[in-house]
């Protein structure tokens, strides 16, 4: 006689304890790690010397072409190059980081824990250029199970945002925000489902804009990683599908996306502390090449 064996029992959610969710505005971090590196055309050469525990000094120097507008289809390019120098410091409770540029732009960011939960975090950049100098204070208060943000920027933007855990693997936010220069306000929404094998996130505004973008882990070394981008008002759509591979010293990044741009970007650890990038992008339909090698000293 065969025994019956009864089906397992599903596992009991106990909702007064469920996990804090990540911040609201980073809800497509891995596909964004995966498909959206830092690329680059040309030569960089960043170094970092730490002078103790906290302070540290940044020196990058970037040789290449930049794009300048042009009215025609094809893209044109002029020979640049920068220095930037950099300050960091970096504490348990305070992060301050500074940058100057020989072009004159000068960029700082500050992340305070003003209590367990409450964390503050200014950026401003200042320019040359009349109205590109800009500055915004962000107040996060991260809860049990949930995430909130208040935002207060130049040109009268005030933000705010919050994001909810409503099951284990499941997370649901809202945003609002209203620009009091131009004029205009939004309403956003998201999802993110998540587990140890995949990541799922969508993203939906007033603005037109609609964000799909789904992440799944082949295996600890491979993810494999897709996004959309829809705007409703203007009815342009463009996908993407990339992959994510990390081997013991490097990491190999690359994607294709339906505007017919190949990219590629390559990390590789030669020693401690130092590190050489290759980064490749080929869009076929603009004609457009761009190479670039870099070295990483310091950590």
């Amino acid at each position: 006689m065969a025994t019956h064996i009864p089906p397992p029992e599903p596992e009991k959610v106990d909702y007064m304890d469920l996990p804090c969710p990540i911040p609201y505005e980073e809800i497509h971090r891995e596909a964004l790690m995966s498909l959206k590196p830092e690329h680059f055309e040309g030569l960089r050469f960043d170094f970092t010397k730490g002078l103790n525990q906290k302070f540290s000094l940044s020196h990058s120097i970037v040789m290449g072409p930049t794009e300048v507008p042009s009215q025609s289809a094809e893209t044109i390019k002029i020979p640049t190059a920068n220095y930037e120098f950099g300050a960091n410091f970096i504490d348990p409770k305070v992060m301050l980081f500074g940058r100057i540029l020989t072009d004159g732009r000068l960029s700082a960011r500050v992340k305070c824990d003003l209590s367990e939960n409450l964390t503050m975090k200014a950026n401003a950049q200042l320019t040359n250029e009349p109205h590109m100098s800009h500055g915004m204070f962000n107040f996060d208060y991260k809860g049990t199970d949930y995430r909130t943000q208040f935002q207060l920027g130049n040109g009268g933007l005030l933000g705010a945002n919050y994001i909810q855990s409503v099951t284990p693997h499941l997370s649901l936010g809202g945003e609002v925000f209203w620009a009091g220069q131009h004029r205009k306000s939004g309403l956003g929404y998201a999802a993110r489902y998540n587990t140890d094998k995949m990541v799922a996130s969508g993203q939906i505004a007033s603005t037109g804009m609609v964000a799909l973008s789904y992440v799944q882990k082949v295996s600890e070394k491979v993810s494999l990683a897709t996004d959309m981008m829809y705007n409703y008002m203007s009815r342009d759509v463009t996908a993407s599908v990339g992959y994510d591979y990390i081997l013991r010293q490097c990491r190999l990044r690359g994607k294709i996306d339906s505007n017919g741009c190949t990219s590629a970007f390559l990390e590789e650890r030669l020693n401690m502390g130092l590190n050489f990038i290759l980064s490749a992008e080929i869009d076929h339909k603009k004609k457009d090449y761009k190479f670039g090698f870099g070295l990483t000293v310091g950590e």
